[in-house]
């Protein structure tokens, strides 16, 4: 069966595929909740393409990661890959329950999501059936825990996305990763574009929300030049220097417009991921990531624009 689950689940464009029993977990772990009889929890993990990566990389196009690196796997690729798992457990007469990422619902009343509207977010609703994703991936043996809390796989570092199925059918384990990728150079902190990550990993929300949508024009080609023009401070927020609060995230981010969203509204990544991209290349340039490519991911100097293209 385990075999089974995974010519399956890699037919569907899965590239990882992870095992946990049951007991790997707490008994109040939100996966009873959902379903009480969970005796495996099956991991699904799917590679981001470099190419994805390439027109926020450039500073040329920015769709590409938002629409096909968010979008379509986390609406169409995921989704039919955990049915087709699915569907196989109960034709062998187990049920088999998918489990994708809701973004939109939040356990914490005062926080956000980056990669969809602020005032989209349902806070503090159905909170006891929220799936930790990140460390029920890491118990199913896919990946580590990176300093800026992303999921860490010895194949693609942080370019990976997931989603699980439950079932109720007994299935051999994976064991867990033993941490190895995260040596905690910085790399992700030192990258961002809004300083969202502190020192020891923690990221702040909407200091990343921000930055997500754009806020820095020194790394955003669509801001025009008086961009937050009625804002205080306009050029510590341009500059990334602004340190923002919940109520001063939202009066930038209703300012920011600068890309559409996608068909699904998933906001459109103007940082592209700063954080991850720099984890990858420095994985890469160690030589630590199992897939191999011709060509290193990074190329060239970063790209900048200069703060005074901005005042005013």
């Amino acid at each position: 069966m385990k075999n089974e689950i995974i010519r399956i689940a890699k037919e569907n464009l899965a590239d990882l595929v992870g095992f946990a029993p049951a007991e790997r977990f707490q008994k109040d772990d939100p996966i009873f909740k959902i379903f009480p009889e969970t005796r495996t929890v099956i991991a699904l993990g799917f590679r981001l393409l470099r190419g994805m990566f390439r027109g926020t990389e450039e500073g040329t196009t920015y769709y590409q990661y938002t629409t096909m690196a968010v979008e379509n796997m986390e609406e169409t690729i995921m989704p039919m890959a955990s049915l087709k798992v699915a569907v196989y457990l109960e034709s062998r007469g187990y049920l088999g329950f998918p489990q994708r990422r809701h973004e939109q619902i939040m356990k914490e009343a005062d926080s956000t999501e980056p990669e969809v509207a602020y005032d989209a977010v349902y806070r503090g609703k159905t909170a006891e059936n929220q799936m930790d994703f990140l460390k029920t991936a890491v118990k199913c043996g896919l990946g580590e825990q990176g300093l800026s809390g992303a999921l860490l796989t010895p194949e693609f570092g942080p370019f990976v996305r997931w989603c699980f199925v439950l079932t109720d059918a007994v299935i051999e384990p994976d064991e867990m990763k033993k941490p190895s990728l995260c040596d905690g150079c910085k790399e992700c902190m030192n990258a961002c574009p809004g300083h969202a990550i502190s020192d020891d990993g923690v990221v702040d929300p909407w200091q990343c929300v921000v930055y997500y949508n754009g806020a820095n024009g020194l790394k955003n080609p669509f801001m025009p030049p008086d961009a937050f023009k009625d804002l205080p401070d306009r050029m510590e927020i341009i500059c990334g220097k602004k340190p923002v609060t919940a109520e001063s995230a939202k009066r930038i981010l209703d300012e920011i417009f600068f890309y559409p969203p996608a068909q699904h509204a998933y906001q459109c990544s103007i940082c592209g991921r700063a954080c991850n991209t720099a984890c990858y290349a420095h994985l890469e340039k160690k030589g630590v990531l199992s897939a191999k490519y011709k060509q290193p991911f990074k190329k060239r100097e970063p790209w900048s624009f200069h703060k005074e293209d901005f005042e005013l």
